[in-house]
């Protein structure tokens, strides 16, 4: 049964955007890194490995595309995903791109 294509221009101009924005290698990894739920900054430079400035504009960018949301509790500024369709796609692409 073929799909029914998106209808609205909205939905295809925030598809590409979203598309655009996590096609960086390094999003991508921070994006798998938060599949897991929301961390600080600290640990997603530990987990990801690379300095904590490079971190903070790629976050920014996830962050202004809509894709990141952060909060603050005392000191430490917490990431997550904040749209559930980017959720969706990061899954998606470890299950066909990071299984044996």
């Amino acid at each position: 049964m073929p799909r029914k294509p998106i209808e609205k221009e909205e939905d295809i101009v925030i598809a590409a955007a979203s598309m655009k924005a996590v096609a960086h290698p390094l999003r991508l990894k921070i994006l798998c890194v938060l599949s897991g739920g929301a961390l600080n900054v600290q640990d997603i430079v530990d987990q990801v490995g690379t300095t904590q400035s490079n971190i903070s504009q790629h976050l920014a960018i996830l962050r202004d595309k809509g894709i990141l949301v952060a909060h603050k509790d005392a000191n430490h500024v917490y990431y997550r995903i904040g749209d559930l369709r980017i959720l969706k796609l990061v899954g998606l692409m470890r299950e066909v791109f990071c299984t044996v």
